[in-house]
Order: structure tokens, then C-alpha cells, then sequence
């Protein structure tokens, strides 16, 4: 075999090395291309207001009458006539309205009996416990003492709630329960009025103005022989049974 003029111009020699290193610039190429991001520009809204010129208002145009001036008054004469009176004019007498010492002056007699006498009545307020003739529930009319009385009003009142009574199904869900003070006014037309609780809790509370609003109308109390209003208090109580 023969020899080459120039062995160290062979071009084969390092063909493995640029091999290599074309091959690691195209993967590094590669990789960087992968890795490259674009991002999405944001669009920009635009508004645009457009402004209108304001309309222009007419201005109404007034015509002004012309009002001719008055006329003129007529002229004095040039000449003044004196005339004589010849009327002869009558005074009038003017009488003093005031009077003297010695005016006797005249009064109206005014009777008694025509004076009329109005009494107005007072709204009277007396304790259940100390009026004379207590209010008389329907049915209590046959008893003749006061202290009958009394026990036959209580007793009915007592009857009444608990007819009438009903436990609220909110408070019994929240487990409610309680005493109220329960407060009325009986009037001199034997009316329930001005009746007021106080409570635990607002349910129990309209539960209790319910029922007394329900009251008859009684025979009002009597002080005196007179009608007067009696105030009234009682408690109520509301429980829940347990189990």
C-alpha cells in the first residue's frame, strides 16, 4: 500500500469528536426550544364615551304689551266762584256714654235655679283587695259576701285558663317555660283593658295576653255604690313535663 503525501491532512481522523459535538449542540437546540414559552397578550378594552352637546333650550319670547298711560286729569278752572251757603246745617247731640256718681246702674238678677251645676266624673282606681263590691264574674252573681265573691272570681279565672290554655309548640321546640306576671284592668263597663306581661320569653307572653283577652264581660266593681275600675294581678306558669 502506498503511503499518502501528507498523513496529518487526513480528514477521517476526528470525524468521531465532531460527531459528538454537532450532536450536543442539537440536543442542547432542541431542549431549549421545548423549553421556550410565549404568554398570550392581553387584550386592552377600550371604551369610548362619546359626549353629545347638550340640547339648547328656547328661550320663549315675551312680547310686552303697551299699556297706554292714563289720561289727564281735567284742569282747574281760571276762575273761582264763591258760593254762599244758604242750607242752614242742623247739629247732631252726641250723648256721653259715661256715667256719673249719681247714675244708678241696673244689674240682671240671676236665680240659682238656673245656674246648672255639671259634676264631672273621676276615673276611679281601687285595688281588687280593698274595693267594696268586687267585680262579679258570670255565674258568681248568687253569692251575697264580699269574700264569696272574691273566691268565686278567683276561682273562675283559674277555670278559664285552663280551658283556654295552650302551650306554644315554639316554646316547647326550645324548651321554654316560665312564670308570668300577668297584670289587667277590669273598667267601670266591666271591659278586660290594659292588660301587660312580663315573662321568660315573648312566646309565653302573647300566649298569656291571649287568653286573658278572652275573658267575659263581668258586672264591674263598686265603691260607694259607684262603678270604678279594679286592677288585677295573677301569675301563669308555663312547664314542660319531663320525659
Amino acid at each position: 500500500m502506498r503511503l499518502k503525501k501528507y498523513p496529518k491532512a487526513d480528514l477521517n481522523r476526528n470525524s468521531g469528536l465532531y460527531f459528538v459535538i454537532g450532536l450536543a449542540l442539537v440536543l442542547f437546540l432542541t431542549w431549549r426550544a421545548l423549553e421556550y414559552k410565549t404568554f398570550k397578550k392581553a387584550a386592552v378594552e377600550r371604551r369610548i364615551v362619546e359626549i353629545s352637546e347638550a340640547p339648547k333650550e328656547e328661550i320663549p319670547i315675551i312680547e310686552a304689551f303697551k299699556i297706554p298711560p292714563p289720561p289727564t286729569p281735567p284742569a282747574a278752572p281760571a276762575i273761582i266762584q264763591i258760593v254762599e251757603d244758604v242750607k242752614e246745617i242742623e247739629e247732631t247731640l252726641i250723648q256721653s256714654t259715661e256715667s256719673s256718681q249719681e247714675a244708678i246702674i241696673e244689674k240682671p238678677i240671676i236665680r240659682v235655679e238656673e245656674i246648672e251645676v255639671i259634676e264631672e266624673e273621676e276615673d276611679l282606681e281601687v285595688l281588687f283587695a280593698l274595693i267594696e263590691n268586687v267585680p262579679v264574674y258570670p255565674g258568681c252573681d248568687k253569692n251575697i259576701t264580699n269574700e264569696a265573691q272574691k273566691e268565686c272570681f278567683q276561682e273562675k279565672v283559674m277555670d278559664h285558663i285552663r280551658k283556654n290554655f295552650t302551650y306554644p309548640e315554639v316554646a316547647i321546640d326550645l324548651g321554654i317555660q316560665g312564670r308570668v306576671y300577668v297584670q289587667f284592668v277590669i273598667d267601670a263597663q266591666g271591659n278586660i283593658t290594659n292588660i301587660a306581661t312580663r315573662g321568660p320569653h315573648p312566646y309565653l307572653e302573647k300566649e298569656a295576653y291571649r287568653i286573658i283577652s278572652k275573658l267575659p264581660l263581668m258586672t264591674p266593681g263598686k265603691q260607694r255604690g259607684r262603678a270604678v275600675k279594679v286592677p288585677y294581678n295573677m301569675p301563669i306558669t308555663f312547664k314542660l313535663e319531663d320525659g
